[in-house]
C-alpha cells in the first residue's frame, strides 16, 4: 500500500514510518518539526540524540536501500494538507501529528487553545482533504485510552449498547476525559464519527494507553535511526521516567496515591497495530474503534517493578497529584479487535526494562535534572497574555 504517516519525526512516528517500509509499503513522512520546538520552550530533550528527519530518510535509505518521500508543513494549513494527499495519493493515513502531552496542556490558556486549534483543526483538514481527493482513503488515527476518563463501569471499545424506556441502542461510548489535550482527542473522534456518516469515510480510531521502550528492530539498526526517550515531566512517558530516575538515583516520583491504573503497551506492539489496522480497512462509512493496550497496572506497580528491577538501590516517593483525578478507581477495559485480528502482544517484563536501563547509563550526561517532575498544576488557571505573572 500507499502509507502517508503524518508526524512522521515523532516518537511513534518515526519508528511506524520504518516498519511499515520495511514491511514493504510504500512511505512517505509529513511534519512540521513543532515537536522539536516544544523542546527549545521547555528546556528539554530527548536523552537519546535524535538526528533531523532528513538524515534520518537518507541513514534509513543507505542502510535498507528503500526511500521515504518527505513532506514539510502544518496540518492547520488546509492547502498544504490537499496538496499533500493529492501527490502521494496514499491508500491509508496513518495520523499521529497533534500536540500530545496532557500536562503541555494544561500549563495555561495559551496552552489550551494552541492544543485544540493544532489537534482539532488538523484533523478536519485531514477529513476534508480525504472527502474531497478520495473517499476511500483509510484514516488510521491515533487516539487516547484517556478519552474515556475512569468510568465505574467496563470500558468497551468505543460503542455501548445502551437500554432506555424499553428502547435499546448502540451510541458511542460515553466520554469523560482528563486534560484540554485528551478533550482535543474526544473532539476529533467526533468530528471522524460525523465525517463517515456524512461523507462515506472510512476509519480505525486507536484508542492508544501508555507506550512504553524506545527501541524497535529498525531503530537499533543505526543511530541515525534511533527515536525520542523522553523523561521530563511534560512530555516523558511514565515508565520511561521511573526508569531513568531510578539509573540517577532519584525518587520514582508517582501522583497522589499512585492507584490510579493505566493500560500500557510495548512500543513494537504499537507499530504492529498500526500494519494491523491500516491491513485491515474500515468499511465505507464504518468508524471503527479499538482500544490499544495489551496489559494494565497502577502507576505504583509500575514503580516498584521498577525499583525492583533496578540492580541498585531504588525507592518510590509518592507526592502530590497535581491533575484533577480520582486517587483511586475502579478501570477495566476491554481490548479485544486487535487480538482478534492477530496481535501477538509483547508483555512487560524485567528483561526489557533493564534493556532501558543501559540505554539510560549511556546517555545519562544529557540529563536535565530540573525538567523531571512537572510544574504544571490542573487546578490553576493562568493567562500570561494578561497575567503579570510570568
Amino acid at each position: 500500500m500507499r502509507i502517508l504517516v503524518l508526524g512522521g519525526d515523532g516518537y511513534l512516528g518515526w519508528p511506524t514510518a520504518m516498519y511499515l517500509s520495511k514491511k514493504g509499503h510504500d512511505v512517505a513522512v509529513a511534519d512540521n518539526f513543532v515537536r522539536r520546538q516544544y523542546d527549545f520552550e521547555l528546556g528539554a530533550e530527548s536523552l537519546v540524540p535524535i538526528a533531523s528527519l532528513q538524515q534520518r530518510i537518507k541513514t534509513w535509505k543507505d542502510v535498507t536501500g528503500l526511500h521515504m518521500d518527505l513532506y514539510v508543513g502544518d496540518l492547520t494549513d488546509a492547502r498544504f494538507v490537499h496538496r499533500m494527499v493529492g501527490e502521494f495519493k496514499p491508500d491509508t493515513i496513518v495520523h499521529y501529528a497533534e500536540q500530545r502531552s496532557a500536562p503541555y496542556s494544561m500549563i495555561d490558556q495559551e496552552h489550551a487553545v494552541y492544543t485544540q486549534t493544532n489537534n482539532v483543526v488538523g484533523t478536519l483538514n485531514v477529513i476534508y482533504a480525504i472527502a474531497e481527493l478520495n473517499p476511500n482513503i483509510h484514516l488510521v488515527k491515533l487516539g487516547s485510552m484517556g478519552e474515556y476518563g475512569t468510568p465505574n463501569i467496563d470500558i468497551e471499545e468505543g460503542y455501548l449498547e445502551i437500554e432506555h424506556n424499553g428502547r435499546k441502542d448502540i451510541l458511542p461510548y460515553p466520554k469523560q476525559p482528563g486534560s484540554f489535550y485528551h478533550l482535543s482527542k474526544v473532539h476529533d473522534s467526533h468530528n471522524i464519527l460525523f465525517a463517515c456518516k456524512n461523507f462515506g469515510l472510512r476509519a480505525t480510531d486507536l484508542n492508544q494507553g501508555i507506550v512504553y521502550g524506545v527501541q524497535t528492530d529498525e531503530t537499533v539498526l543505526h543511530p541515525d535511526l534511533a527515536t525520542r526517550f523522553d523523561y521530563d515531566g511534560i512530555f516523558g512517558t511514565v515508565l520511561n521516567r521511573f526508569c531513568i530516575e531510578a539509573v540517577l538515583g532519584h525518587p520514582l516520583t508517582v501522583y497522589g496515591l499512585g492507584e490510579q491504573r493505566r493500560g500500557i503497551l510495548d512500543i513494537r506492539d504499537t507499530v504492529r497495530c498500526i500494519e494491523i489496522a491500516s491491513e485491515n480497512p474500515a468499511q465505507a462509512g464504518e468508524f471503527r474503534v479499538f482500544n490499544q493496550f495489551t496489559e494494565e497496572f497502577s502507576i505504583k506497580e509500575l514503580a516498584e517493578l521498577v525499583a525492583k528491577t533496578y540492580p541498585g538501590e531504588a525507592h518510590v516517593e509518592l507526592s502530590e497529584d497535581p491533575r484533577t483525578e480520582e486517587l483511586t478507581h475502579y478501570y477495566r477495559a476491554i481490548n479485544t479487535n486487535l487480538l482478534d485480528l492477530g496481535l501477538v502482544p509483547h508483555l512487560l517484563s524485567d528483561t526489557l526494562i533493564e534493556s532501558m536501563f543501559g540505554v539510560i547509563e549511556k546517555y545519562q550526561s544529557r540529563v536535565n535534572w530540573d525538567v523531571i517532575r512537572t510544574s504544571v498544576n490542573w487546578r490553576r488557571t493562568r493567562n500570561p497574555l494578561y497575567s503579570n505573572e510570568k
